[in-house]
């Protein structure tokens, strides 16, 4: 074969090896230059271009010339040195302009600017080639011509082709060894192609032993010249790189999100966190693109953040936020990706999700969730269907919370829900409204399904629950309304419910209630009271009446008792039965027992006889105000000395929060104020409570004075219990309801120690009660036989 035969009969092969160790060397720094070139932003193309293009252009020249050297046609050989020169430009612009268009953003620029660089070592080739001249005549193979540009186009294609896809020392390690065939192959090929018909020798040109020597200093300078700037720019250019890789490592292992670097597509960075978060190890990532596991990265562009997912070595998919900024400061293609795991934010979001339509303690819906299915029921609710709405209570579940705690109480609430969501039927909805409030809907046919599911309900509430060894269990108040029966606007239904429920939570013997028209009338009444209620408050229209108190023994007036009578527009006197509750219900009792403190305060200050006052309580006040406080600042504005007042409190009040009552209690005692229970002997009445704090009088509840009239044993045998208790403990006994001579008879036989009644007197008000009571208590209890009618009418 011609190429083989040339090679090894027509060269000297030590050259010939001199001439591939610099085509390779070349080769080497020509592919990493043009990797520096296609990795670098505009602004600095240009001049790696030129670097590389002298590398690259001197390479080939080179590895010509030393190969040429190392032909012996057997002639004298010469060359001109004009084109010898004139390849060199050829050889270095060509290489520039394969290195631009190798580096344009366009499909193919790689096999476009690959077979500019074969077209070049070809044009040099033949330009040299052109400046061979010896005393023959050259034929040229057409063929061989033919094949060797062929092949220096193909390898030079597919050089730089597997530069651009090279993304480890192998891939970069082919292009060397693709661009060394390509410029082997022409030039052995293009020698081939050649055949030397001797002549004459050539006057004026150089002789072969001078050229040699020429071309072979020539060679040897621009080989060093090449070889020194390429090796001594890529180590620089590598250092400055490595540095600028570290010091990014540094900055992303410092991001608690995921982090990687791509340059020019393939990535050269990333954090810790990435890689737990995809589970390989660093030398797995680095040099694969990001897209491998992410996706959407490919359709990302500087600034963009999208939300994606990720899967894992383990081929978990995670759900992730893909974030992308380009690095403007950096060379070449810099992408940085923040990938951020959303499995906790996700989760977070679906915790407020649920948090925001369900009840946090029991996972019920809240009341969101319960008009939000309430409006969609009522809005597709086929004709001739009927929509009941249930509103539940716990009945004695405060019981629970203040005798075992709330903790346990939630516990029971948590057990309840429970026991009503398992009660709950395809198409029934319940949520907990909160506290111990419940709603549930279900759409009947009749009032008596309503009515079965009611109690279906009602069941699973009363189931009994045992938490810390105790048996525990909830009563349910039910109200029922029905839709479209009942209302017209979803509001009105679930005000109609809850009326309901208020009828059943008070009935002592009906649990489940259906709402009724007349239901509505009562509540509008209680409002009309409440709104009369803030008027005479506004308006000062309450009036203050005394009723005297006196002593058994001496007969004499030992104080007053307060009382609050109100008159309406009418000028008739609401009963306090009428007004007090709803006082109470509505939290104006505070400023109307404040009203009645101090109006009391003020005119018993000014009276000439230093009597007590004794004003009573609410439950409220003792639990919602600061009453030690309240009192003082009264007591010092008005001017009446704090052993003239007396507060009377029932026991009810101290039961509902012992511990805090009786704190309030003795501050009040430490002001000098007395204290007494009132209504004693009815409700909780208990020893406990005597024990509890030291009382200054105990007041007989009137209900036992009635019995007494009828000779009633039990009634006798108690008020002497009390009367023993109160002499046993130092407690003065004052008793209610006073009305006949006989009751007072047999309370002076037992040893009571004041009493309170019609026989003394009606309450009235201040003037009346303090001139009309001074006058009349002597006579009833002196002893005498009045009647209790003529009493009365005085």
């Amino acid at each position: 074969m011609r190429i083989v035969d040339c090679l090894t009969n027509a060269h000297n092969l030590a050259l010939v090896a001199l001439a591939a160790l610099i085509c390779v060397l070349g080769s080497w720094i020509t592919v990493s230059l043009l990797k520096r070139v296609r990795s670098t932003r505009s602004g600095t193309r240009a001049a790696w271009a030129f670097l590389g293009a002298v590398a690259g252009g001197a390479t080939v020249w080179c590895t010509h010339f030393v190969a040429m050297i190392a032909y012996e046609p057997g002639i004298q050989v010469t060359y001109e040195p004009g084109l010898t020169g004139l390849s060199l430009f050829v050889a270095i612009c060509g290489c520039g302009a394969a290195f631009l268009t190798a580096s344009l953003r366009f499909n193919g620029s790689a096999l476009v600017g690959g077979a500019l660089f074969g077209l070049t070592v070809a044009g040099m080739h033949f330009i040299g080639m052109a400046a061979f001249a010896v005393d023959a005549v050259i034929q040229w193979s057409s063929a061989y011509v033919a094949v060797a540009v062929a092949g220096s186009l193909l390898f030079g294609a597919a050089s730089f082709k597997a530069e651009k896809l090279s993304t480890t020392a192998r891939g970069s390690g082919l292009a060397v060894l693709l661009m060394v065939l390509g410029i082997v192959i022409l030039h052995f090929t293009a020698m081939s192609a050649m055949t030397i018909l001797p002549f004459a020798p050539v006057e004026g040109a150089l002789t072969g032993d001078d050229a040699r020597q020429a071309i072979a200093i020539g060679v040897a300078g621009v080989g060093l010249l090449v070889l020194g700037a390429g090796a001594a720019s890529y180590v620089l250019d590598t250092q400055s790189r490595g540095q600028a890789e570290a010091r990014l490592q540094h900055l992303i292992e410092g991001g608690v999100d995921g982090m990687a670097v791509e340059r020019n597509g393939v990535i050269v960075g990333a954090n810790t966190a990435l890689l737990n978060m995809i589970g390989v190890e660093r030398q797995a990532l680095i040099g694969q693109s990001l897209s491998v596991w992410a996706e959407d990265v490919m359709r990302l562009s500087d600034g963009d953040m999208v939300q994606s997912s990720l899967t894992t070595a383990g081929d978990e998919v995670l759900p992730v936020e893909l974030a992308a900024k380009r690095d403007h400061a950096s060379e070449g293609e810099v992408m940085i990706y923040a990938v951020r795991d959303l499995r906790a934010r996700q989760a977070q979001e679906r915790r407020i999700a649920h948090l925001a339509r369900n009840d946090s303690l029991t996972g019920l819906p809240n009341r969101a969730s319960f008009l939000e299915r309430l409006n969609r029921q009522t809005t597709t609710l086929k004709s001739g269907e009927t929509l009941a709405l249930f509103s539940l209570d716990l009945d004695r579940f405060k019981e629970v919370n203040d005798l075992y705690g709330h903790a346990v109480g939630d516990q029971l609430l948590c057990h309840i829900s429970d026991h009503l969501r398992a009660a709950l039927k395809d198409g029934e909805f319940v949520a907990r409204q909160g506290g111990d409030e419940f709603v549930a809907m279900a759409s009947v046919a009749s009032r008596e399904e309503a009515l079965a599911v009611a109690e279906r309900l009602r069941a699973a509430v009363v189931q009994p629950v045992t938490i810390d060894h105790a048996d525990l269990s909830c009563g349910a108040s039910i109200g029922v309304s029905l839709w479209p029966e009942d209302a017209e606007q979803l509001s009105s239904l679930i005000n109609n419910a809850d009326l309901a429920m208020y009828r059943a939570k008070g009935s002592l013997t009906v649990d489940i209630c259906f709402y009724e028209a007349d239901m509505d009338q009562a509540v509008r009444a209680r409002r009309r009271v409440t709104q009369a209620l803030r008027e005479a408050l506004d308006n000062e229209r309450f009036e203050l009446h005394y009723q005297v108190q006196a002593s058994v023994q001496t007969g004499k007036a030992t104080g007053y008792e307060v009382l609050l009578r109100w008159k309406d527009e009418d000028g008739r006197y609401v009963p306090p039965s009428d007004f007090i509750p709803v006082a109470e219900e509505t939290g104006l009792i505070l400023p109307i027992g404040e009203w009645v403190l101090r109006q009391a305060c003020k005119q018993a200050a000014a009276w000439a006889e230093p009597h007590k006052i004794a004003v009573n309580l609410s439950p409220i006040q003792l639990s919602h105000v600061d009453l030690p406080g309240l009192v003082q600042q009264i007591l010092k504005e008005t001017g009446l000395d704090a052993s003239r007042l007396e507060l009377e409190i029932t026991e009810t009040a101290m039961i509902s929060d012992m511990e805090r009552t009786t704190h309030v209690l003795r501050q009040l005692k430490a002001l000098g104020v007395t204290i007494a229970m009132d209504d004693f002997g009815t409700g909780y009445s208990s020893l406990s409570t005597l024990r509890a704090f030291p009382f200054d009088k105990i007041k007989l509840d009137r209900s036992f004075m009635t019995e007494l009239d009828g000779d009633e044993p039990q009634s006798q045998a108690i008020i002497r219990a009390v009367l023993t208790i109160g002499e046993s403990l130092s407690i003065p006994v004052l008793a209610e309801g006073v009305e006949t001579a006989e009751q007072l008879a047999f309370l002076r036989a037992q040893g009571c120690n004041e009493v309170q009644g019609y026989l003394l007197g009606r309450p009235q008000p201040e003037a009346d009660a303090l001139t009309n009571g001074a006058a009349q208590i002597a006579t009833p209890l002196s002893g005498g036989d009045q009647s209790a009618e003529a009493r009365a009418a005085a």
